[in-house]
């Protein structure tokens, strides 16, 4: 077995060196399997690969010796051993440090749509190339991610690495059915016919005006392999079929044509299929669209059997000679295909070579399309493939064209384009869609793309540089209505530009808003700009125009020098239209001084408006202040209410105790009195008295045995409380 990490690893990799003879799960292989799944969380497009080794021979390639080692390759530095001695060996760690040392050739982008500082953050660190590109994770193959791969690599590669150079040999030998059925090699270096016959045989084929699938591709590479192995169509000379294979062939072409819908593209596409009744051989078409509008093959004088290679040179050359270019490009020097007649060796380590290095940044185009549309790609489109390059610093980006395929050879031409010190590419301008304004508008919005139309049309043009942003260009609409309205609309433009939607060339863009740049008729190049320090009125807006609209600025032409009458006429018509300017502005200058006074008269208003106002307030606080105050009376109220209420409450309780003991009272006195007088009427019969000398009786009334007094003079008071009863109660 052959083991080459450069080969094995074309995007940054981990490789885990563990011994399974002893253990079916080694120390540190779960930790090692759970940074890969970490790793796949984290970023399922740009993520690390992990691989596990086994056999301590291919290790020691590597150089690893113990197992639970980790071994991190890289291309272009020295590759790294995990340092145990140093990080914890944990998954966490793993990710960490194989995520913060490994290369960053492509880099997987994926903004989330909201404010974000992704992309910004990424521009910072220069020039970057986006490629917007369908990505599909359930495929297999991504043959257009090779490429990009391949084309980084050599970017990249400035020392001529050896296993770089390994791996690039590598993927062009994936790529060889793209890129060799419809790019074969130049007829020099064609194999020999032993090496022919042993490969699939193959013809190609022109397809119908007026079929379905032509739409899409109209010369496809149709190829018979008689074994379900690889699939390596040979590079189409002669045909190698016979008629009836061939004819079989095409038939079930046409009948699988739906799986070549999905990828209409203009770059080679490639598709396989069984054929009809054998499960042991199928059928390889690889297809292409050529514009029709530039193409014919009537008038061709070469077949339609020869090489598509050749077919496709003679056509370039003939859209060359059509349409001339003053500055040279390095794509007008190559073929259409990266093999015909190129080499890669100025194309080799030239990110080494230019002060212009450029980060590669890839984007799935069915996901993020609409950045790529504010970038300039197309919005209508059935291809979602397109190339940008942004250099924030140089406040530029560039575009691929978008009827060039994104493939191999026009990604290196771009980038070259790019590198080199007098750059022949142009620097693409976005702009806000072209409006269609009535013709009952005043003033005319230039974009981006009307703006050369506008300016250079034969009429004096003033131009208003604003943005939506700012908040002093709204306050200028109705002095530019009222300018269009005095200025006849056959010799003068009023027109204006939203400079944040529309780029325009670096000589016209300014550096404060707004801006007013006037382009006198017949002098473009001489174009003035309004003078800053000077307030922008109608009035100074009017000896403006006139001033450098005068024809004495103009340079004199002694050979094309107009007749005297001509001039005085032309003088009398320019004093004719000064007198009638002259007469609005004192129109304007009169309903300037009205508005003067009614503004005088508003702000008088204004100002006793206000002093009511103020007085209303003085009268709200002293309401609110009396409104407080009276409510903290009312709590006292209701305070002292509560008080009185309990005190005649505690009185009420204490009357009816008070009853309660006056009526026991009586009751009680009215038994004493019947108790002495019952004791009365027993005592009334009794004896005479006996004498008794040696004491005498004292004077007074009698008393009772016991000494209590006579019932009747305890009962005396009885009759008194009886009559003041009432009075009690």
């Amino acid at each position: 077995m052959e083991f080459n990490p450069a080969v094995n690893f074309a995007q940054p990799g981990v490789l885990g060196y563990f011994e399974f003879s002893g253990s079916p799960q080694p120390p540190g292989y779960l930790t090692f399997f759970t940074s890969a799944l970490y790793s796949l969380k984290k970023d399922y497009l740009g993520t690390v690969r992990f691989g596990v080794i086994t056999n301590k021979h291919l290790a020691k390639l590597v150089s690893l010796v113990h197992s639970g080692s980790v071994y991190l390759h890289r291309h272009f530095n020295t590759s790294l051993v995990f340092p145990k001695e140093v990080m914890n060996f944990t998954a966490e760690n793993i990710y960490k440090w194989a995520s913060e040392n490994r290369e960053m050739l492509l880099q997987w982008l994926q903004p989330h749509g909201g404010k974000s500082l992704l992309l910004n953050n990424e521009l910072k660190k220069g020039p970057a190339l986006f490629l917007f590109i369908p990505f599909n994770p359930l495929a297999e193959r991504h043959p257009l991610i090779d490429e990009i791969t391949e084309v980084a690599l050599e970017y990249n590669n400035c020392h001529g690495d050896q296993v770089v150079e390994r791996l690039l040999q590598h993927l062009r030998q994936v790529d060889v059915p793209v890129s060799q059925s419809l790019a074969p090699k130049p007829p020099s270096l064609l194999p020999g016919t032993s090496l022919t016959a042993a490969l699939p045989c193959c013809n190609t084929v022109v397809l119908p005006q007026g079929h379905s699938f032509s739409r899409t591709h109209n010369i496809c590479e149709l190829c018979i392999n008689q074994t379900a192995g690889g699939i390596r169509p040979s590079s189409v000379s002669v045909p190698q079929c016979s008629f009836f294979q061939m004819a079989a062939a095409l038939d079930s072409f046409y009948l699988k044509e739906q799986t070549f819908y999905h990828m209409a593209s203009d770059s080679v596409e490639c598709s396989n299929f069984l054929a009809s009744y054998s499960p042991f051989s199928y059928y390889t078409a690889c297809c292409r669209t050529i514009n029709r509008a530039r193409v014919s093959f009537i008038d061709s004088e070469q077949s339609i059997f020869e090489s598509p290679g050749a077919v496709f040179s003679s056509l370039e050359k003939k859209c060359e000679a059509a349409t001339p270019i003053s500055v040279p490009h390095i794509e007008e020097n190559r073929y259409l295909f990266p093999e015909v007649g190129m080499t890669s060796t100025t194309f080799t380590g030239l990110s080494c070579r230019t002060n212009k290095t450029l980060n590669i940044y890839l984007l799935d185009s069915n996901l993020f399309w609409l950045y790529a549309e504010r970038l300039g790609a197309p919005s209508s489109t059935h291809v979602k493939e397109f190339a940008t390059i942004v250099d924030v610093k140089e406040e530029s980006h560039y575009i691929l064209d978008p009827k060039q395929a994104l493939m191999k050879f026009t990604l290196e031409s771009f980038i070259q384009n790019f590198s080199i010190l007098y750059s022949p590419l142009k620097r693409h301008l976005i702009g806000s869609d072209s409006a269609q304004f009535p013709s009952q508008h005043l003033i005319t919005e230039v974009t981006t793309d009307t703006f050369w139309e506008v300016i250079l049309q034969k009429q004096d043009v003033l131009l208003l540089y604003y943005a939506q942003w700012c908040g002093f260009c709204p306050s200028l609409n109705h002095i530019f209505i009222q300018l269009a309205r005095l200025l006849p609309v056959d010799t003068f433009t009023v027109a204006r530009i939203d400079v944040s939607q529309n780029d325009l060339p670096w000589e016209f863009m300014v550096d404060r808003l707004p801006t007013i740049l006037f382009f006198p008729c017949n002098r473009k190049d001489l174009s003035v700009k309004y003078p800053e320090d000077l307030p922008i009125s109608l009035p100074n807006l009017l000896r403006f125009i006139l001033h450098h609209s005068d024809p004495a600025v103009a340079p004199p032409n002694v050979a094309s020098a107009p007749p005297r009458g001509c001039l005085q006429s032309e003088a009398a018509l320019q004093q004719g239209h000064i007198v009638h300017l002259e007469r609005e502005v004192q129109k304007l200058r009169a309903e300037l001084r009205s508005l003067h006074q009614a503004q005088v008269q508003v702000e008088g208003q204004l100002s006793s408006a206000r002093r009511d106002e103020r007085w209303l307030r003085r009268q709200q606080q002293a309401l609110q202040q009396q409104h407080s105050l009276l409510r903290q009376h009312s709590e006292q109220l209701q305070a002292l209410y509560a008080q009185k209420a309990r005190e005649l409450e505690e009185l009420a309780d204490a009357s009816e105790t008070l009853l309660t003991e006056n009526t026991w009272l009586k009751i009680l006195v009215a038994t004493m009195e019947r108790k002495l007088q019952g004791q009365d009427r027993a005592e009334d019969p009794a004896p005479p008295r006996e004498a008794h000398p040696d004491h005498p009786e004292p004077a007074g009334a009698p008393l009772l045995p016991g000494g209590i007094p006579p019932p009747s003079n305890a009962s005396s008071p009885l009759p008194s409380e009886r009559k003041n009863e009432n009075r009690t109660d």
